[in-house]
């Protein structure tokens, strides 16, 4: 799981154009979104684009994805439930 997570960090530095970012600057079980890293809706959609392309997992239902993004952790924990490749 720890692989895991580095993996998804690197990949929303990379996604979300976060160069100025180390992966051991995003808190695995901060708030991705308001105050914790402060994404946005736009950020939303990338990283949803993302689990598509490096997962294989497609959202049904774009509601869920705020439960599924909470935290850096919770994503981790869909894709290891989740993904198909």
């Amino acid at each position: 799981m720890e692989e895991l997570i580095l993996q998804l960090k690197n990949q929303i530095i990379e996604a979300l154009n976060l160069e100025e970012m180390e992966p051991e600057e995003i808190e695995t079980d901060a708030p991705l979104f308001g105050n914790g890293l402060g994404l946005d809706s736009i950020d939303a959609l990338e990283l949803i684009v993302l689990l598509e392309k490096n997962y294989g997992i497609k959202l049904k239902n774009p509601a869920e994805g705020k439960e599924i993004f909470k935290s850096v952790a919770c994503i981790a924990e869909y894709v290891q439930q989740n993904r198909t490749k």
